[in-house]
């Protein structure tokens, strides 16, 4: 049945059901005129996009500049040397820790990175590494909740709801915005709040595993409980106008239809069954595996191909993460576990096109102190720390800003968590400072009051 007919079909069916009843006065009226409302339909943005989508790849912990994508042969020499007050580290007089790691060039450009990642080394030409990034708190909490939503303290939207809220989603049939975490990150569920967006803007996690999506499948006919769900529908929305149009309720009805329309697309969506395995090679993934980062990075290529506005994968949780102060080799681990699927993905979404208007950002929580913390570890270091972003609009196979030679400062063109938000909504076609919503009396957006696109990394 096509979908004009299948539209038409509904309505004869509603006309039949409720069309003449003393008991619902304009009630049909009311739902026909409320198809066209959707909150969740593509939105034009305020200038060309270069992405049209975002995978956004998050290590929770803090992942050690030095020791990944930021090569100090200085601090080598300096092991066991001591650091004096100042300098803006976040340890001091504490005796200097060599990186653990040999750096080697990657790709065609040359872009310098340890043997922890030798897979995403061999995709340098398609990223572009920031190592002047810069935070505010060294604390866990604080720092996960800022590059999630740009607040330090207070609970604010995700990165994730306010693209959904200034774009919407081409896929009906699936959430706008997706996180697939198998456990939880510092601050919660607040890293993919909506906050105060309308509640159909927040993230939906997923945990991989046999039933990702669980209870998703149907329970009736299709066409029975489609016919429920549209009655429920209609009534939903008067009760809606008669109480002033209120926006949780508003919001409630659009998950009821949502949830209603993934079990259409997402068991297909979170099947691997049907990919070569040439393809499950490349993410380092075994036939019928459903749990693991390659997996996570697949099901992300696949909600990406089928219109989810923005993904985002989050690598571990508060408990054994990247967060080494007792000995930085628990970083290898760590990431063993992500570097062949990140490299894997970025490698699929080359071959199958979707690399030039997909944008995948991979960063952290902060960076780590030059000094040693714990018995072979370093601590908390928001002062300066490594990102990278690849695909739609981004400068392939440079590597922009540096730090001074111990890693311990910004030295130039430093990029503030602000900075980085601001760049993120402008590949979208977004200007930070338009994308805004009124609550509490306020105008609030992202980037609260700062925050400037970093023109350098840009294509």
């Amino acid at each position: 049945m096509s979908g004009s007919s299948h539209h038409l079909s509904r309505r004869t069916a509603l006309r039949s059901l409720v069309g003449g009843s003393l008991l619902f006065p304009g009630l049909l009226s009311r739902l026909i005129a409320d198809e066209a409302a959707d909150p969740l339909a593509p939105k034009k943005p305020n200038y060309e996009a270069k992405a049209k989508r975002v995978i956004f790849l998050f290590s929770t912990g803090g992942v050690s500049q030095m020791d990944t994508f930021d090569p100090k042969p200085k601090l080598i020499a300096a092991d066991g040397k001591t650091v004096g007050a100042g300098g803006g580290l976040s340890l001091n007089k504490t005796p200097l820790v060599r990186p653990r790691w040999e750096f080697k060039p990657g790709g065609k450009c040359g872009t310098m990175v340890s043997d922890l990642f030798p897979h995403i080394r061999d995709r340098m030409d398609d990223i572009c590494l920031i190592r002047s990034m810069n935070s505010d708190n060294n604390e866990h909490f604080q720092a996960t909740l800022a590059m999630h939503t740009g607040s330090f303290f207070f609970a604010r939207p995700s990165l994730g709801s306010w693209v959904s809220y200034g774009l919407g989603t081409v896929n009906r049939n699936l959430p706008s915005f997706v996180v697939i975490a198998p456990f939880l990150p510092y601050a919660g569920s607040q890293a993919w709040s909506n906050d105060f967006l309308p509640t159909y803007h927040q993230g939906v996690r997923v945990v991989p595993g046999k039933e990702p999506v669980p209870n998703v499948k149907r329970q009736a006919a299709a066409d029975l409980q489609e016919l429920e769900l549209d009655l429920a529908g209609a009534l939903n929305r008067g009760h809606l106008a008669r109480h002033g149009h209120d926006g949780e309720l508003a919001a409630r009805i659009r998950t009821f239809e949502t949830a209603f329309r993934m079990q259409v697309e997402a068991p297909e969506a979170f099947d691997l069954s049907k990919e070569t395995d040439e393809t499950l090679k490349l993410y380092g993934l075994e036939r019928g595996q459903t749990t693991g980062f390659g997996w996570q990075c697949l099901v992300a290529r696949r909600l990406a191909e089928r219109g989810v506005r923005f993904v985002e994968l989050i690598d571990t949780g508060s408990s054994d993460n990247w967060d080494a102060h007792s000995d930085m080799i628990a970083h290898e681990p760590l990431a063993r576990k992500i570097d062949k699927p990140i490299a894997g993905l970025l490698q699929d979404l080359k071959r199958t096109g979707l690399l030039k208007d997909t944008l995948v950002i991979w960063t952290t929580e902060f960076g780590r102190t030059p000094g040693q913390d714990g018995p072979k570890g370093r601590g908390h270091h928001p002062a300066c720390f490594s990102s990278w972003l690849a695909g739609a609009g981004i400068k392939p196979g440079i590597a922009y800003g540096a730090t001074d030679d111990i890693a311990g400062t910004v030295a130039e063109k430093k990029v503030h968590v602000h900075d980085f938000h601001a760049t993120i909504l402008h590949l979208l076609g977004m200007d930070h400072e338009r994308l805004t919503y009124r609550h509490a009396g306020r105008d609030f957006r992202l980037t609260d009051v700062s925050g400037d696109v970093v023109k350098g990394i840009l294509a």
